[in-house]
């Protein structure tokens, strides 16, 4: 899958350089890039035996990364984000999704989140789920926008500071 970012929300020398983005298999062994931008985004990230353990198990772990224009074979690619989920019977529950700080508020969480519902169709899913933070307010509008719904929520699901618990809100997408 190939796709710009947002040309509203990109600025135009940017625009310029960014030939494509493509979703690749998250690899084990290059999780250099995706637990450096974990660990930038999030107070509580996911470890490494995280990341590895999904990637053994099955799950669907796409790295979302841009190419950049005269980019040959061999070259490096920028990592935009990531994301994994799992399949369910009827149901794939999205786990991690993550832009780069540096790409955030350009679209590539919604160029994620239409993969993963093409990929969910294709596999015969019925609904994504997810959870995500009560105060991750900027999560919780990329998620409506897309169509989720609230439809629960679960007490005490997330670590906060001082060794407390923050409530997840749990949202579903009928496919």
């Amino acid at each position: 899958m190939s796709a710009l970012p947002n040309p509203a929300a990109t600025p135009l020398a940017q625009l310029l350089d960014l030939r494509e983005a493509r979703l690749e298999p998250m690899q084990a062994h290059a999780l250099t890039q995706v637990m450096h931008t974990e660990r930038a985004v999030y107070p509580w990230p996911w470890t490494e035996g995280n990341m590895t353990d999904s990637i053994n198990a099955g799950y669907l772990c796409l790295n979302l990364v841009g190419g950049q224009a005269g980019n040959e074979a061999g070259s490096q690619s920028e990592l935009l984000g990531y994301m994994v989920a799992m399949q369910g019977v009827d149901e794939v529950h999205l786990l991690n999704i993550t832009v780069a700080p540096q790409h955030q508020r350009q679209g590539w969480s919604r160029v994620m989140l239409d993969a993963l519902a093409l990929w969910a169709r294709g596999v015969g899913a019925q609904w994504l789920w997810l959870e995500v933070r009560v105060g991750n307010a900027r999560a919780c509008t990329v998620y409506e926008a897309f169509g989720f719904r609230r439809v629960g929520q679960r007490k005490a699901y997330y670590p906060s500071a001082h060794g407390q618990r923050e409530d997840a809100i749990v949202m579903s997408y009928p496919l």
